[in-house]
């Protein structure tokens, strides 16, 4: 099994540089260097570097293009201008997540979609399977690129200043291109922290020369232990805890993203008859009274009984506070409902509350 698992383009930097390795969705990445709590606030504070070269990456080009992605995606791209980004889900006939996603427009006739590392080989499959039919070209181009995310309130000022990118005038969810050694490289300002940043996507060559210099200007590196923490606290789901193939984007409490206005996408009907109908359950925020730390699958009760379940927990570092997100049942899942979690044999009071705990700081 562990030989089996992918090395990204910079996985001898993290092993030189003594990061903690383990398995995550078939790549063999670094969770920690220092520490999750030192690269958590080096994050929060002031920049830190993230790998992300596990993420999947997928260009649809042709003359139908911008047809067939509104006909995969939730949200709406209609008469976007170049360059600007949406984050959204694919979902099944029944409502349920393929996965969430972000799309890059290029133009009209061309799309960048980046996917989650774990889902790789079962959203392509089912794009191209759902792109017949439509004159577009689908192509995994996740194997070309490497990827950095360099988050935090020093981001800007770091990237300009060691990288040399002009990235002071992209708006938040946008992304330009820029050539570089001869290469075209993506840098948008998008990340999965709650903090301003941006992600460059490259060629393995040049993404491990944006790595050295960023570490030889002395940016905190980044591990995917952080990267959830910080996701956590500013109400940010992951695909296989708050978004599932059971899990609709009504139930995730992600509706602002799924545009029933637009014309027919997968899933449509199902949704719009949980949106109108309302549903049986969704993710919402819990907060414990004490230390006691909530953990996914841990049972949410009321009177006794199970009414929820959790699905991330954390004491949240930058507050000090135990919270969770949980998929709770209705009508348990109301701002200020009493609730106890289960954590193995004893029960720890606590209450629903809003799920973002955090409040995001992105550049306006």
């Amino acid at each position: 099994m562990e030989e089996n698992l992918i090395k990204t383009c910079l996985h001898d930097r993290h092993v030189k540089l003594g990061a903690l390795m383990s398995p995550f969705g078939g790549f063999d990445m670094p969770i920690q260097y220092k520490g999750i709590t030192e690269e958590h606030n080096a994050v929060r504070h002031e920049v830190g570097v993230f790998d992300v070269s596990h993420m999947g990456e997928v260009r649809v080009k042709g003359p139908e293009a911008y047809k067939f992605v509104s006909h995969i995606f939730v949200n709406d791209v209609t008469g976007a201008p170049d360059g600007q980004i949406f984050y959204g889900m694919m979902c099944y006939e029944n409502g349920g997540t393929v996965d969430d996603l972000l799309v890059y427009k290029v133009n009209d006739e061309e799309y960048f979609l980046v996917i989650n590392a774990a889902n790789i080989d079962k959203d392509v499959a089912w794009i191209k399977k759902n792109a017949e039919g439509f004159d577009c070209v689908v192509e995994d181009e996740s194997p070309k690129y490497g990827e950095v995310a360099i988050q935090g309130p020093k981001a800007e000022e770091t990237v300009e200043r060691v990288l040399g990118l002009a990235v002071k005038d992209i708006p938040f969810y946008n992304f330009k291109t820029f050539e570089v050694d001869g290469e075209e490289n993506i840098v948008s300002r998008t990340g999965y922290t709650g903090e301003d940043g941006f992600e460059i996507y490259g060629s393995h060559d040049y993404i491990r020369k944006v790595w050295d210099l960023l570490m030889d200007a002395g940016v905190q590196p980044c591990g995917l232990g952080c990267r959830d923490t910080l996701r956590f606290e500013v109400g940010l789901p992951l695909y296989g805890d708050e978004l599932a193939d059971d899990i609709t984007p009504i139930e995730a409490s992600l509706s602002m993203f799924v545009k029933l206005d637009k014309p027919e996408f997968i899933g449509k009907d199902a949704l719009a008859k949980q949106k109108a109908e309302g549903v049986k359950r969704r993710i919402v925020g819990i907060e414990l009274e004490g230390t006691a730390v909530p953990r996914h699958g841990y049972a949410v009760l009321v009177g006794g009984q199970k009414v929820g379940e959790i699905t991330t927990g954390y004491k949240s570092i930058s507050t000090g506070k135990s919270v969770a997100m949980a998929m709770m049942d209705k009508p348990y899942d109301k701002l200020g409902t009493e609730v106890e979690v289960q954590i193995r044999k004893k029960t720890f009071p606590g209450k629903v509350v809003k799920k973002r705990f955090y409040d995001k700081n992105y550049k306006k």
